[in-house]
C-alpha cells in the first residue's frame, strides 16, 4: 500500500485511511470553486453592462448562469463535501474508506466527468427547460449510479467501524447523502420521448406539469439548500471547528437536537417560495409555518458552533483560520435568520422576485458554504501533505480581509437594490397608476451591481490567494519571517 493512497492512523491507532482520495478531492474544489466564483463575476458584470454579452450564444448570460450555479454548489460545495466526508468518516469511525482507494477514485473521477458532461451541456444549449429536456435524462441517471457508489463507500465505512459512538458529524453527512438521493430521484422523474411516440431517446419528458409541477420543483430546490448547502457543510462545522479550536463541541446533547429538528423540519418549507402563486394557500402557509419554525434549531447550531470557542476566543486573534470558521457560523446564524423572515408573506409580498433575495442566497453561499469551506481547507492542506502549518498564515489573513469586504459589498448592495426594487415596483400615483415604468426601476439598480459584481471581483482575488498559498504549501516552502510551530491540529 503506497503512502499516495494511504495515511497511517494517528494516535497508535494502525488503522491505513485513504487519505489520496481526500487530496483529489480537495484539489477538485478548489479548481471548481475558481471556475464558478469567475462565471459569477462574469454574469455580474454583464448584468451591469449588457454588452459583455457579446452577441455569442455561448458567453450570455442565459447559459452562463447554470454554468456558476452549478459550478459552485455541486461542484466546488459536493467536492468539498465528498472529500471531507471521506476525512472525516475515516478518523471519526477509525476504519478505512470502505472499497479503498480504488472505489474512491472511481466516485471521484467519474463525478468530474459529470461536472464537465453537464457545464458543456449548459454552455452548448442543450438544456432546453425541464418540460423538454435534451442529454440530462441521461446525466440524471449517471449522476444516480455516482450517488449510490458514494453512499456505499460513506455508509460501508461506517458500518466497519471500530469505533462504538457514531459522531454527530457523520449524522449529518449521512442525511445530506440520502436525502439529496430522494430529491434526485423524486424531482427528475422523466421518460424519454419515444414512450411519447417520439423517436428520440436522448430527450425527454417530465412527468410532471403546472402547479404539481412547480410544488415539485421547490421541494427540490429549497432542500437542495437544506441538505446539500446546510446539512452537510454543518458536518464540516462540527468537526473542523473543534479540531482547529482544540475544544470538545459545546454541547453534544444540544447537537442531537439540532440535528432531529432541523431534518425533520425543512422538508416541509418548500412552498414559501411559491406565496402568491397558484398553489394552495394552505400549502403556502404550511411552507410559512415551518420556515419560521426553522429558526430555533438553526440557531441552536449556530450557538452550538459558536460556545464551542468557550476558553479560546483568543484564538480568533491569532489564528485566521479559526477567524474563516467562526465567520461562517456567524453568517450561517444571519442568513437562517433571514430566510425565516422572508417567508413570511408580508415580508415576501416585497422582497420576492427582487434582489433582496440573491442578497440573501449569496450571504448563506459564500458567507457560510465558502467560508467554512476555506478555513476546513486551511486546517486539512498541511495535514495531507504532510506539513507542519500552512505557507502563510499571513495569507490567510489577508485572503479573509479581502473576502469578507467583498461578501459584504455584495450583500449589502443587492439588499438595498432589493428593497428599492419592491418598493419601486409597487408604488402608485394618485389616480392608482404604477409610479415607476420597470426600465425605470432597471436603471436605479445599475450602480448597486456594479458594486455587487466589485464585491464577488475582491471574492474571486481571494480565492486566488487561496489557491497560491496552497501551492507553496504542498510544495513545503516556508514563508520568510513566519514561525512555523507545530501545530496541535496535526497531532490528531
Amino acid at each position: 500500500m503506497s503512502a499516495a493512497t494511504a495515511a497511517v492512523g494517528t494516535q497508535g491507532d494502525a488503522t491505513p485511511y485513504y487519505d489520496g482520495v481526500v487530496k483529489n478531492f480537495v484539489l477538485a474544489s478548489v479548481f471548481w470553486g475558481i471556475v464558478g466564483f469567475l462565471a459569477g463575476d462574469f454574469i455580474a458584470w454583464q448584468l451591469a453592462f449588457p454588452a459583455l454579452n457579446l452577441d455569442l450564444e455561448w458567453t450570455t448570460f442565459g447559459r452562463v448562469r447554470p454554468v456558476h450555479t452549478n459550478a459552485v454548489i455541486f461542484a466546488f460545495g459536493g467536492n468539498a463535501l465528498i472529500g471531507t466526508s471521506f476525512y472525516v468518516v475515516q478518523r471519526t469511525c477509525r476504519a478505512s474508506l470502505f472499497g479503498g482507494a480504488g472505489f474512491g477514485n472511481f466516485i471521484f473521477w467519474t463525478f468530474q466527468s459529470l461536472i464537465v458532461l453537464a457545464a458543456s451541456s449548459y454552455v452548448l444549449g442543450g438544456s432546453q427547460g425541464r418540460e423538454y429536456a435534451e442529454l440530462e435524462w441521461w446525466l440524471d441517471i449517471y449522476l444516480t449510479v455516482i450517488w449510490v457508489c458514494y453512499l456505499i463507500a460513506f455508509a460501508g465505512t461506517i458500518m466497519r467501524r471500530k469505533e462504538p459512538h457514531i459522531y454527530v458529524a457523520n449524522w449529518f453527512y449521512l442525511a445530506f447523502i440520502l436525502t439529496i438521493a430522494m430529491l434526485h430521484l423524486g424531482n427528475n422523474l422523466a421518460l424519454p420521448v419515444v414512450f411519447f411516440g417520439g423517436e428520440s431517446w436522448w430527450k425527454s419528458y417530465s412527468l410532471y406539469a403546472g402547479v404539481q409541477d412547480a410544488m415539485t420543483q421547490w421541494w427540490y430546490g429549497h432542500n437542495a439548500v437544506g441538505f446539500f448547502l446546510t446539512a452537510g457543510f454543518l458536518a464540516m462545522m462540527y468537526y473542523f471547528v473543534p479540531k482547529r479550536a482544540e475544544r470538545p463541541v459545546y454541547s453534544y446533547r444540544l447537537s442531537i437536537v439540532h440535528f432531529w429538528a432541523l431534518i425533520f423540519l425543512y422538508i416541509w418549507a418548500g412552498p414559501h417560495h411559491l406565496h402568491y402563486t397558484a398553489l394552495p394557500d394552505w400549502a403556502q402557509t404550511l411552507g410559512m409555518t415551518f420556515s419560521v419554525m426553522l429558526w430555533m434549531p438553526s440557531w441552536g447550531g449556530m450557538i452550538n458552533g459558536l460556545m464551542t470557542l468557550s476558553g479560546a476566543w483568543d484564538k480568533l486573534r491569532t489564528d485566521p483560520v479559526m477567524r474563516f470558521l467562526v465567520s461562517s457560523v456567524a453568517f450561517y446564524g444571519m442568513s437562517t435568520f433571514e430566510g425565516p423572515m422572508m417567508s413570511i408573506k408580508a415580508v415576501n409580498s416585497l422582497s420576492h422576485y427582487t434582489d433582496w433575495t440573491v442578497g440573501h442566497v449569496h450571504s448563506g453561499a459564500l458567507g457560510w458554504v465558502a467560508f467554512v469551506t476555506f478555513g476546513s481547507f486551511y486546517y486539512l492542506i498541511p495535514k495531507l501533505w504532510g506539513r507542519r502549518e500552512l505557507y502563510s498564515l499571513k495569507l490567510v489573513g489577508l485572503h479573509f480581509w479581502v473576502s469578507t469586504v467583498g461578501v459584504v459589498l455584495y450583500i449589502t448592495a443587492m439588499w438595498i437594490s432589493g428593497i428599492m426594487q419592491g418598493l419601486m415596483w409597487r408604488a402608485y400615483d394618485s389616480l392608482g397608476f404604477l409610479q415607476y415604468s420597470f426600465i425605470e426601476t432597471v436603471e436605479a439598480m445599475h450602480p448597486y451591481y456594479i458594486i455587487r459584481a466589485v464585491g464577488g471581483l475582491l471574492f474571486v482575488l481571494g480565492g486566488l490567494i487561496m489557491v497560491y498559498n496552497m501551492i507553496r504549501t504542498i510544495r513545503g516552502d516556508v514563508a520568510a519571517g513566519e514561525a512555523q510551530p507545530m501545530a496541535a491540529a496535526a497531532r490528531g
